[in-house]
């Protein structure tokens, strides 16, 4: 049997993004929300709503997406949460002064 883990993203009471992998996304939303270790950024934050999921059969590519993801600003969270996919684009794009884009072809 194939099993699946889930990259999620959670909004907390207080607007912040928590982002997390589980193997069972209703109970893990179910554990943030009964909030069983004190010590866990989404306690003191609750309810938690989940707003994104999306699942993986590699559970490397699991892990890496949300490493990638807790990586990312706030803007950037939302546009994957919403779909935008070319604002996402947009705020994926490397603006420092070393980018390639910055010099003469």
């Amino acid at each position: 049997m194939l099993k699946y883990l889930y990259v999620y993203i959670v909004n907390c009471s207080d607007n912040s993004f928590y982002t997390g992998v589980t193997n069972d996304v209703e109970r893990r939303l179910k554990e943030h929300n009964e909030g069983i270790n004190p010590d866990c950024y989404t306690y003191s934050r609750r309810p938690v709503e989940l707003v994104y999921y999306e699942y993986f059969s590699d559970y490397n590519q699991a892990i890496s997406f949300e490493k990638k993801i807790k990586g990312w600003s706030r803007a950037k969270k939302q546009a994957l949460i919403f779909g935008d996919w070319d604002y996402l684009k947009i705020l994926s794009r490397c603006n420092n002064s070393t980018n390639s884009n910055n010099f003469s072809k």
